[in-house]
């Protein structure tokens, strides 16, 4: 059970009822990340924007199935089972190479960059996520032009910026507030790229 009270979709009204039509994947399941937020639907409203347009955005470049692993990555340095659990099923579904997903998974569970199958530019990537989770306050220039060189464009640079950072947030969401996968259905992901204000999951 959370740790603070939260309104199951059968009892919503109002604005709740509506964003959580929204968020809906199979069978009405509505992810328990998400049913955090119940007591306070608004900010129910602004996670899910950040998190669709953040990682599931059509204007995106970086590769979706990157971006997830970037998000278990994070999720693994911040010891956030839950996070890890959906983004890697995600992940998975999305490489479309389940021996490379778990050789990447026992690479993250390592903690180890360089066991990863990735290349340098991806591996570079993971790198700076590392430093910028476990020790924000020491982030230099230096990281975002050693991004440069290893061949990622600024506006790249901004996507492993922000998913990294939102999985942060996420991640403190859920360990903060006592927030489990039990009910859940795992992996599911909006799959409408070309509507950013589409938050149906599947």
């Amino acid at each position: 059970m959370p740790w603070i009270k939260t309104i199951p979709f059968d009892a919503a009204t109002g604005k709740l009822q509506a964003l959580y039509k929204r968020v809906t994947g199979p069978g009405n399941n509505v992810d328990n990340i998400m049913m955090m937020h119940s007591l306070r639907p608004h900010s129910m409203e602004g996670h899910m924007a950040l998190y669709k347009y953040v990682l599931h955005h059509r204007d995106n470049t970086v590769p979706k199935w990157f971006l997830e692993t970037l998000g278990v990555w994070v999720s693994s340095l911040n010891h956030c089972d839950y996070c890890i659990a959906h983004h890697f099923a995600g992940l998975k579904r999305l490489m479309r190479d389940d021996a490379r997903a778990d050789a990447l998974r026992h690479a993250i569970d390592a903690g180890d960059i360089d066991a990863a199958p990735l290349d340098a530019r991806e591996q570079a990537a993971l790198t700076y996520a590392r430093k910028l989770t476990i020790a924000p306050q020491e982030m230099v220039e230096g990281d975002v032009q050693k991004l440069r060189a290893a061949g990622w464009d600024d506006g790249e640079i901004l996507e492993i910026n922000q998913v990294s950072a939102y999985f942060a947030y996420a991640n403190r969401t859920v360990l903060g507030l006592g927030c489990s996968t039990s009910g859940d259905v795992i992996g599911l992901s909006p799959g409408n790229n070309d509507d950013p204000d589409d938050w149906g999951h599947a």
